[in-house]
């Protein structure tokens, strides 16, 4: 793992060489919490790729009735992760809430030989996804915190892949004990449940709390700080700490210290950790007070939105299995397929949204996704279907799984950032909910080919919609109106204090400059 210094500006002298201080590229937090995921997602997907036909071959359950439990899957960490959020933000320790989670859904892996009913089986799923809902968006903000705000993308992305190699190793895991065992699924939930409880001791020894972090304070590489330059305020490319200022008067944390000096100011504000500002709790005003935020509104419009018609994993594997006749036994290698792509583009996707805009990343994702669905629909017979609908899903995946807590984080202050993140993914997972509940009635009705027709034609409409709502607020090279004060337009303004140039953020949080100079 790197070892991230961030007591010292880009092209700071080092004591020893007196040569520049180089920052790592991704922080070690960023690593740590990627092992944590890494171990983890090998417990939940040794589980999740037996699931399905676990439920629907095993205990006999209808579409309708799997669309109900999928659903439930989903939506009670929905419910659960905006109080996640909003808890690590008012404590100021978010490893003790992702813990929490980790802990809860490994507790549940071995209450899975216990149950052989629908009704024990829901609770437990129930009570492992009020684990997982309580641990994203605190690990989200840890990620966030210790990155830079021109390098959000990757990190994300370097989470993102180490996660799936995971979600790579679990099904795989899986199939090799089904394979080899009597009691298969017994045996896939007992392992499952022993290796869920290394990720937690992992996540105890090696992952920092967001006090330890502190909000990221980042020279931007492009425009290197040097000392006893005159700090004149931070710019969109060279963050605050606290993040894009909320114009609202109450969603700040003035400090009770009054002005700090101009040698103070150079070392950022005053902590009780030095070189890391550490906000004070988090109340329920401040968090509420997000949603006048109108780019983090648009972003949380889009993404419920585009959840509506996003069918779940569990759904696709059902469907493509339903459409191509794939035998039982090679159903629980079907999330290989995505789990690799997802691996091998998450990291190029999340520094191509760094470079070209998060926005343009992100309905691209779901551009692929359609076509995914359009080769189920209209392709049942082509021999190579599976491997392009898998490779489709996990272009999906890398294309939006980790472009959008980045573009959120962009959005929203430091101290609110697990907040914020938890609001939008929140409302994604419920709308994603809603379409497994509507998609198993659907298939249940009209049959899989016309459920999955109406999934994609929504799709197409909800990605008409997210494109025009997402859209800059500005041509490019027009600078914004300096009376605007930022509530009615989705771009954020700063100025670069070395050139006078215009700095403006399009919806999607990705920093623009434009040609315009004050």
């Amino acid at each position: 793992m790197y070892l991230a210094d961030r007591s010292a500006p880009v092209g700071a002298k080092s004591p020893a060489d007196g040569g520049p201080v180089r920052a790592p590229a991704v922080a070690s937090a960023v690593f740590a919490l990627g092992t944590v995921s890494l171990i983890t997602d090998i417990s939940s997907e040794m589980v999740t790729a037996v699931l399905p036909l676990y439920l629907v071959a095993g205990l006999g359950l209808s579409p309708l009735g799997f669309g109900a439990l999928d659903g439930l899957y989903n939506g009670v960490s929905a419910l659960v992760q905006l109080t996640g959020g909003h808890l690590a933000d008012r404590i100021r320790n978010h490893k003790l809430i992702a813990g929490l989670g980790y802990g809860l859904s490994a507790l549940c892996k071995p209450l899975l030989l216990l149950a052989h009913s629908l009704g024990p089986v829901g609770v437990i799923l129930a009570l492992e996804r009020t684990g997982k809902g309580l641990r994203t968006a605190p690990r989200d903000a840890l990620i966030s915190l210790s990155t830079p705000a021109e390098l959000q993308g990757r990190a994300f992305g370097v989470h993102r892949a180490m996660d799936t190699t995971g979600a790579l190793l679990g099904p795989l895991a899986a199939f090799f004990i089904l394979s080899l065992t009597v009691d298969g699924y017994d045996a896939v939930f007992g392992v499952s449940a022993c290796v869920a409880v290394l990720g937690v001791v992992v996540l105890v020894l090696f992952v920092p709390s967001g006090a330890d972090l502190g909000p990221a304070r980042f020279p931007s590489p492009r425009r290197p700080s040097y000392p006893g330059s005159s700090p004149q305020g931070p710019s969109l490319q060279d963050p605050s700490p606290q993040g894009p200022s909320l114009q609202d008067p109450s969603l700040h944390d003035p400090s009770p210290q009054g002005p700090a000096s101009p040698e103070a100011s150079s070392r950022g504000p005053a902590s009780p950790r030095p070189g890391f500002p550490m906000p004070g709790a988090v109340s329920l005003r401040e968090a509420v007070g997000l949603l006048r935020l109108p780019r983090l509104r648009a972003l949380a419009g889009c993404a419920a939105l585009l959840g509506l018609t996003t069918v779940s994993d569990a759904f696709l594997y059902l469907l493509l299995q339903d459409r191509t006749g794939i035998g039982e036994q090679w159903f629980p290698l079907l999330p290989l397929g995505t789990a690799g792509v997802f691996l091998l583009l998450a990291v190029p996707a999340g520094a191509l949204a760094d470079r070209v805009g998060r926005r343009t990343v992100f309905l691209t994702g779901h551009a692929l996704l359609l076509a995914g669905y359009g080769l189920l629909l209209l392709a049942p017979g082509l021999p190579a279907l599976p491997y392009l609908v898998l490779a489709l899903h996990g272009m999906f995946y890398a294309a939006t799984d980790g472009v959008l807590p980045a573009a959120v984080a962009a959005t929203v202050p430091a101290k609110l950032r697990a907040t914020g993140i938890a609001l939008v993914g929140t409302g994604q997972a419920l709308a994603r909910f809603c379409c497994s509940l509507a998609l198993g009635a659907a298939w249940t009705v009209w049959g899989s080919g016309p459920a999955l027709a109406a999934a994609a034609t929504g799709l197409c409409c909800c990605a008409a919609v997210a494109g025009f709502v997402l859209r800059p607020a500005a041509p490019e090279g027009e600078a914004p109106d300096p009376a605007d004060t930022g509530t009615g337009t989705d771009r954020g303004t700063d100025t670069d204090t070395d050139t006078g140039t215009v700095i403006d953020t399009d919806t999607d949080g990705t920093p623009r400059r434009s040609g315009g100079t004050r």
